[in-house]
């Protein structure tokens, strides 16, 4: 009877033995796996784990960790925002869609230089509802930068924004999302709307417009750099919105680019102060979308010009909240953003809020 019960406690004790080891082997895959994923995902991870609100409007930082593979994307060009939307999905993202909803806005932006030396560009974006995300990325091959994302084109908005790290994922689209921003070279570029645009394929690489800023803040080390960038690919505007670029540079100079008349065009201005909005500035063709925009357009310019550009930026942030868009009593104005070229810093507030900005440094390798 002993001998029995002997072999039944030893067969017991051999089962849990082997329940043990079973368990021991699943939980050692289990960790496997984890630490595999944690190491695969480390950079986006880190990327989410970044991001904080900085107003409850909806506006956010974010430092973006790891590759985008802009050089990928250059080489093999979109012609579509469908394209686009599969390279994110594939390269960033990771298999997580991503539904770009492209939006328009009705813009205004500025570029001087100040008493001190300091060439100072400012933006508007002016649109129905978009929450906002600040942007700092540091590639391998490129140039460090800080620019502004409209997450509206990620798919977020009032009822669905990135306050939880499952719900940020969409934001790792980011770098190609860019709606203006300024590297380490003193690079600065913004994307404004404008009703016409006559950009014919030559057969050269293509990508949109957004691509093509993001191309501009980690390539370009001046303005001449940045528009033979631009050059050297063909653009499609993306959900068929047409646009145009104010571009500068820490020396001063500065342009609008225009896609008119048969291609790239380069607009000069002849003050020492240049003032984009949404009309057709090429040839002073003039040509607008018919509602506020040449109002903006002079209210800034005036202003410069009677101040003789000497504008700091706390007077640069209060013009800009001056001229957001008001539309039949709703508030249009999304973010403004001052950047200062030299110093390499600036503010960006939200919806009009320019007694509530937040500064901002460029961080970058040397």
């Amino acid at each position: 009877m002993e001998n029995m019960e002997d072999e039944v406690n030893n067969s017991l004790e051999t089962k849990q033995k082997k329940i043990s080891k079973v368990l021991i082997i699943i939980m050692a895959i289990v960790l496997m796996i984890v630490l595999i994923f944690l190491f695969v995902f480390r950079n986006e991870i880190r990327t989410i784990s970044s991001m904080k609100k900085i107003d409850d409007y909806g506006m956010y930082q974010m430092k973006y960790y790891g590759s985008y593979d802009l050089d990928g994307l250059l080489k093999q060009g979109i012609s579509s925002d469908e394209e686009l939307q599969d390279f994110i999905i594939k390269e960033l993202t990771h298999g997580i869609p991503v539904n770009i909803d492209v939006t328009g806005g009705g813009c205004t932006a500025f570029v001087y230089t100040d008493k001190d030396g300091r060439t100072i560009m400012g933006r508007n974006f002016d649109f129905s509802y978009a929450p906002s995300l600040q942007v700092f990325t540091n590639p391998e091959h490129g140039y460090a930068s800080v620019s502004t994302i409209n997450l509206a084109f990620a798919g977020y908005g009032e009822n669905n924004l990135p306050d939880s790290f499952a719900n940020s994922f969409l934001a790792l689209a980011a770098p190609y999302l860019t709606f203006d921003g300024m590297n380490e070279k003193g690079v600065a570029v913004c994307l404004l709307a404008v009703p016409e645009a006559d950009n014919p394929s030559t057969g050269k690489t293509m990508i949109n417009t957004s691509v093509a800023m993001r191309m501009i803040l980690d390539k370009a080390a001046n303005m001449n750099e940045a528009i033979d960038l631009l050059k050297q690919y063909d653009i499609y505007f993306s959900g068929n919105i047409p646009c145009h670029f104010l571009l500068a540079d820490s020396s001063g100079k500065s342009v609008i680019i225009e896609y008119y008349g048969g291609g790239l065009q380069v607009v000069e201005s002849d003050e020492s102060f240049q003032v984009a909005s949404n009309f057709i500035a090429y040839n002073d063709l003039n040509i607008g979308e018919g509602f506020d925009e040449f109002d903006r357009y002079n209210s800034v310019h005036d202003y410069l010009k009677q101040k003789n550009c000497d504008v700091s930026e706390d007077e640069a942030m209060a013009l800009l909240a001056e001229v957001g868009v008001m539309d039949d009593g709703v508030d249009k104005l999304q973010w403004s953003v001052v950047y200062n070229l030299n110093d390499l810093s600036g503010e960006i507030f939200a919806h009009r809020k320019n007694d509530q900005s937040t500064r901002f440094e460029l961080e970058f390798k040397k």
